[in-house]
């Protein structure tokens, strides 16, 4: 199986799982800012199953036994000391807060009864103590008693290594940027469907590589749906639950027609974009038709390197975005979108471009529009260098899978084959879905961790 390091805690047990093919194919991978460095080698000595995508190795769980524990009355936290000598703080609020008994907690939802009003947000403590199953009890001013398990405790430390743990933990937010030289990373279609390990190795590459090929789906309409409805449910959109991209006559969108389409995102035009896009291949065309994708967050990064100014450009200017027509229904969208997007810590979370939808309308003041222009320029520029492009031609029976807030693809112009055309169908999701069969089939395969 294709294998990638997920991060600095996971790199043993991936180096121990991983095949030869698996660490050919994570050369061409690395983590955001990092310079392009050999790999440690991995041992060829445990094929496993599917074709090259990656795998999915479990942590080690570490059980986390509590020593001792008190209260810190004028911080007003509980202290935790650990059997391996570290030491936990919790504050007495969060404790309350979070007290997991029947009548705070609803186990079967596990969700908060407690509500917000009834909360005492300046309480203290009675007692803090390890209990003889090595639990901590806390007795409350109220009567009221909470008993936290240890590992429950320890998962949700608040020192920055643990939330920075469990934030990766929760949403994998760690990626490997590529360019050109990636070995996309495949699966069996029909293992996918029936395996949860294979679906999880799937699932586990879309996040951190963006893109993953599946191989040996029927040539037929019906396949993307079948495949959405292994993770959830297909977004509906104004052209459709899916839709057939083949050259049609008064095309209603440019995907729609045999010319070259450059390298983009789909739907900016909406406010909430869809996170993952499946793509069919059910006729290849004669001629042509190939297609093209490039890692959007390297190329963000690249652009942040080589031109500070364009890329502060890209991530501050609202640009227009637009598309109108009937298909599904009569739509007529407008949005507004920063082309690259970022987070609070400056991290790079969402490409938002497709030349296609770009509105005629500019709202920026009249002195930043060339300045604009120019920032644009410089990113396209990157994101159209060939060795930041990866190209491929799909045949029928490939389903190509991929993050749309991440990836930009494209298509060569193409000729139909006399007897039919080219004819691909595709389906979208949204992350959140994505990321929740994620877990579950995570904590299937593996357990709690």
């Amino acid at each position: 199986m294709w294998m990638s390091t997920f991060s600095r805690l996971a790199l043993p047990a991936l180096q121990r799982s991983s095949s030869a093919t698996a660490c050919q194919a994570l050369r061409a991978c690395r983590r955001p800012g990092q310079a392009a460095s050999p790999l440690p080698s991995c041992p060829a000595s445990m094929q496993l199953r599917g074709q090259q995508t990656l795998g999915s190795a479990s942590l080690p769980l570490a059980r986390h036994s509590v020593r001792n524990v008190r209260a810190l009355d004028e911080k007003r936290m509980m202290e935790v000391e650990w059997e391996d000598g570290g030491h936990s703080l919790y504050p007495f609020t969060w404790l309350r807060d979070n007290c997991q008994c029947p009548l705070c907690t609803l186990g079967s939802a596990q969700a908060r009864s407690l509500l917000m009003s009834d909360l005492d947000i300046h309480t203290g403590v009675d007692v803090v103590e390890v209990t003889n199953d090595n639990k901590v009890s806390v007795a409350w001013p109220d009567q009221h008693t909470s008993v936290f398990d240890a590992e429950w405790l320890k998962k949700r430390c608040f020192s920055v290594a643990a939330r920075r743990a469990l934030k990766e933990e929760l949403f994998l937010n760690e990626q490997y940027y590529w360019d050109s030289k990636l070995r996309v990373p495949t699966a069996d279609y029909q293992e996918v469907l029936r395996d949860d390990k294979a679906a999880l190795d799937w699932l586990l590459a879309l996040r951190r590589v963006g893109v993953v090929h599946l191989k040996g789906a029927p040539a037929e309409q019906g396949v993307v749906a079948r495949l959405a409805e292994r993770i959830g449910y297909l977004r509906l959109t104004f052209y459709g639950h899916t839709w057939q991209v083949q050259d049609k006559r008064m095309a209603n969108n440019v995907a729609y027609t045999s010319g070259k389409l450059s390298p983009h995102t789909d739907y900016p035009a909406l406010h909430f974009a869809p996170g993952v896009q499946l793509l069919h291949c059910i006729s290849d065309a004669e001629e042509g038709g190939e297609s093209e994708m490039v890692d959007g967050f390297h190329m963000a990064e690249l652009l942040q390197r080589e031109d500070p100014e364009a890329f502060g450009t890209l991530t501050s200017a609202h640009v227009d975005f637009t598309d109108m027509g009937i298909d599904y229904c009569e739509f007529m969208l407008q949005a507004k979108k920063c082309i690259i997007e970022v987070d609070a810590d400056g991290r790079v979370v969402r490409i938002n471009y497709n030349n296609a939808t770009r509105d005629s309308v500019l709202d920026l003041p009249v002195h930043q529009v060339q300045p604009f222009y120019r920032a644009l320029r410089a990113f396209v520029d990157i994101i159209n260098r060939g060795e930041n492009m990866v190209t491929y031609k799909m045949i029928p029976g490939d389903v190509l899978t991929f993050d749309n807030w991440r990836l930009l693809h494209g298509r060569r112009s193409y000729r139909s084959r006399p007897d039919g055309s080219r004819h691909l169908e595709g389906a979208y999701l949204d992350w959140d879905e994505v990321m929740s069969r994620l877990r579950i089939l995570r904590s299937s395969v593996h357990g709690n961790i």
